[in-house]
């Protein structure tokens, strides 16, 4: 049943990217926030999906109020779950992420209306630098910034080391910081087309502003902040 619950949802998923991917080339000539409205609409979409399908729930706890100003967001990183969920709960959203993403039909089509930083991993000097002239950029557009600091996706309950470039754009742009922890990748699973039902715990941790802080410092501290809500949400579970 695992199984098949999992390929009915990319059987209806594969549609769903399909139909927004295409009317994302309707809408680039057209002001940004009608490609962030569509990623928006595409993400929830998707999360209802898991749900109808999967029955993939989540559970949001920590610091839900609203910001009045863009922020980073920083949150470790399982499975494409928290991709989705993240661009829909902290909309609207660029994301950091590697260029090639963007060569994927339909898929990369849809996240270029985003204004994602496509960087290239291969250049690792130029994609810090990048990093930081376009998270300023966006975040003087109003746009959220999305970085997964390990840079790559780690099992669940492992953390990779946290690259300090977020921390970097929030001290010069003076944008608070927002640490994420979940569990995503315990049940959208990474390299697998299985699903396994339950609720993701998102844990909001409460926004940090960089001020005079040791960037390398700060972000040791988030790192350690994560994995103490990633012990706590496996006792829970």
């Amino acid at each position: 049943m695992l199984f098949f619950r999992s390929i009915l949802f990319y059987f209806l998923y594969a549609p769903l990217t399909i139909f927004f991917g295409s009317l994302s080339l309707l809408l680039i000539m057209l002001p940004k926030k009608f490609g962030h409205a569509l990623i928006v609409y595409w993400n929830a979409s998707a999360l209802f999906l898991l749900r109808w399908c999967c029955n993939i729930r989540y559970e949001v706890t920590g610091f839900t109020q609203a910001l009045d100003s863009p922020c980073i967001i920083v949150s470790n990183h399982q499975s494409p779950w928290e991709t989705l969920f993240l661009q829909w709960y902290f909309k609207p959203v660029s994301a950091v992420l590697k260029k090639q993403l963007l060569s994927i039909p339909f898929f990369g089509w849809g996240l270029k209306v985003t204004q994602p930083i496509a960087i290239d991993r291969e250049n690792p000097i130029q994609a810090i630098k990048k990093i930081k002239s376009d998270g300023v950029a966006r975040l003087k557009a109003g746009n959220n910034i999305l970085i997964f600091p390990e840079g790559t996706r780690m099992p669940p309950g492992e953390l990779g080391n946290y690259k300090r470039s977020s921390a970097d754009i929030a001290k010069i742009a003076n944008a608070p910081l927002v640490p994420i922890a979940h569990n995503g990748g315990a049940y959208w699973l990474n390299k697998s087309l299985l699903k396994r039902p339950g609720v993701v715990q998102v844990v909001v941790g409460h926004p940090i502003i960089v001020g005079d802080k040791n960037t390398k410092m700060l972000m040791e501290e988030i790192k350690a902040w994560t994995q103490q809500q990633l012990a706590a949400i496996k006792q829970k579970s």
